[in-house]
């Protein structure tokens, strides 16, 4: 079974990087499994929506995470 990355993959690891953002909380935010995350994110998976599902996913933990941070800013 040959494997490909998508390029936008590529671009949300290295998001996630930069942000702290771990496959667990995608996954838990996704809710789905880790290993179906990280398969999808090695190319191993390509389901249809995959890319705006994943993105969208991601920043709702930031926006999370934002909102989290103004509350304790008082």
């Amino acid at each position: 079974m040959q494997t490909f990355k998508e390029k936008w993959t590529g671009v949300l690891i290295g998001k996630m990087h930069n942000e702290g953002v771990t496959s667990s909380e995608l996954a838990k935010e996704l809710g789905i499994g880790k290993a179906y995350v990280s398969m999808i994110l090695n190319g191993q998976r390509h389901p249809a929506d995959a890319e705006k599902t994943f993105n969208d996913a991601f920043n709702k933990i930031l926006k999370e995470r934002d909102k989290g941070n103004e509350n304790s800013k008082y």
